[in-house]
């Protein structure tokens, strides 16, 4: 049996197409480039999800391993935004002797503003923290994280 001559056509048409489309997708995936960002200021849009150093660094010596936010047993609920923050915030008040023995724990409340709650009471804005040195502490925080993301 002799397979027609239109069949055979149609097929190598086949293969001609599927053969250009894979070459096409491999030189459209070597233009990518997944390390730099429209702007030397801004990270890749990929990197923009990776966890502070301060929080990957929570994690791993909690046996964790590398999360997005680490979050304790016993603290208040927090998006991930502001867990994030308060990791960087916990790395700042470790290495402040005036600070050092503040217990801070960021939340997010129902409307998702950030929360502040300082030794067990609570303030809405940064601007409320009546202690200088930590109200500047939080601020420096929310700036790392913020030219992070």
């Amino acid at each position: 049996m002799q397979i027609p001559i239109s069949i055979f056509i149609i097929g190598a048409i086949a293969i001609v197409v599927i053969l250009g489309i894979i070459v096409a997708l491999v030189l459209q995936s070597r233009q990518v480039n997944l390390t730099k960002a429209n702007s030397p200021e801004e990270k890749p849009e990929w990197m923009k999800s990776s966890p502070p150093k301060e929080t990957m660094e929570a994690t791993l010596a909690e046996g964790e391993g590398v999360t997005l936010y680490n979050y304790d047993e016993g603290e208040r609920l927090a998006a991930p935004f502001a867990e994030q923050i308060e990791d960087i915030l916990h790395a700042l008040l470790k290495d402040d002797p005036q600070l050092s023995s503040v217990k801070v724990d960021l939340g997010t409340s129902d409307s998702g503003t950030l929360e502040i709650w300082v030794n067990g009471e609570k303030y809405d804005r940064i601007e409320d923290i009546p202690n200088e040195a930590l109200h500047n502490a939080v601020l420096q925080a929310v700036q790392k994280w913020d030219k992070k993301k």
